[in-house]
């Protein structure tokens, strides 16, 4: 593929752009290749053309990715670069994660023009976000605040709280890192607080099933940890069965060749919270995700996603 141009296949904000552009300096790097080798394709999708309603009533995570993914079936880019968080657990057929990069900040990210963590708002304060696992956590670690609708990229996001839409919000550390705005966030979130979201963090690249040739000049971007762990993640939330309408956060963590895996499921309203730990080696990683998801679900009970689903 060496006289190839090899089109990515990306969304349009500004952090989408940061990493299909990084993805595009890591495929320069490794295979020697100039940047006119590669072409940045900007593919529109639903999830950012629909900014009046929450993603939850209208689809889920999968209106960011599947614009993306009909381009490349189609053949009309060679690879996609997503947000590993917004891709389904289940592909469409036909595709594969083909890499993930090596992973970034997990930790969310509180931000405030007027307070410095979320234990100094007083009650009453307003919190804005768009996800309902932050929602949802932020209603059970403090009740007596406000939780608003707070849609938009990083930058709309930041520009509705300097105009008092909200009080205070929670972004990934990741997405402000690799945006270079580091310095915007008031406070990281310990995940001993705040669970993020499966796979937060993490930068994935889809290719079609089969593409040996695309798959080959990929390869040397795989992160293997991150992968391991991303897997175990993704297979702990596809067996909650878990959707935007399920308030779910999953962090595993490798070290000594083991896979610790911390998961938690929520109601919406945040009174109910169902949390677990698990340990095993890494290469029993998809095992760990289902089996940590199996004992959240009897902790739960078996009433307690049908009563997710109905909402």
């Amino acid at each position: 593929m060496q006289d190839t141009v090899i089109r990515i296949g990306t969304r349009g904000s500004p952090l989408a752009l940061a990493q299909a552009h990084d993805v595009r300096r890591r495929l320069m790097q490794a295979h020697g290749r100039p940047q006119n080798g590669f072409e940045i394709v900007v593919i529109k999708t639903s999830g950012d053309r629909i900014q009046d309603r929450p993603l939850s009533e209208v689809g889920g995570k999968g209106l960011f990715t599947k614009e993306i993914e009909e381009a490349l079936l189609a053949g009309e880019i060679d690879l996609a670069v997503h947000s590993m968080k917004d891709v389904a657990t289940v592909l469409p057929p036909g595709l594969t994660l083909s890499s993930i990069l090596p992973r970034e900040d997990v930790r969310d990210a509180f931000i405030s023009l007027r307070f410095g963590s979320l234990d100094d708002m007083p009650a009453g304060a307003r919190v804005g976000t768009s996800s309902l696992r932050r929602a949802a956590q932020v209603k059970h670690l403090r009740p007596d605040l406000e939780v608003v609708e707070f849609r938009g990229n990083v930058q709309t996001r930041l520009g509705k709280l300097s105009s008092g839409v909200a009080d205070a919000t929670f972004l990934a550390c990741a997405g402000l890192n690799r945006l270079g705005m580091a310095d915007r966030v008031t406070a990281a979130v310990d995940t001993t607080v705040m669970l993020p979201a499966v796979a937060q963090g993490a930068v994935g690249i889809e290719i079609r099933d089969g593409d040996e040739a695309v798959s080959d000049l990929l390869a040397p971007l795989n992160d293997e940890a991150t992968a391991l762990c991303v897997t175990a993640e993704r297979a702990f939330l596809r067996t909650l069965e878990g959707s935007c309408r399920t308030p779910i956060g999953g962090l595993a963590e490798l070290s000594a060749g083991q896979i610790t895996m911390r998961g938690e499921v929520l109601s919406p309203d945040g009174k109910e919270r169902y949390r677990g730990t698990k340990t095993a080696g890494a290469a029993s990683a998809i095992r760990i995700g289902q089996d940590l998801a199996n004992v959240l679900l009897e902790q739960a009970g078996p009433e307690f996603l049908t009563r997710l689903k109905a909402l």
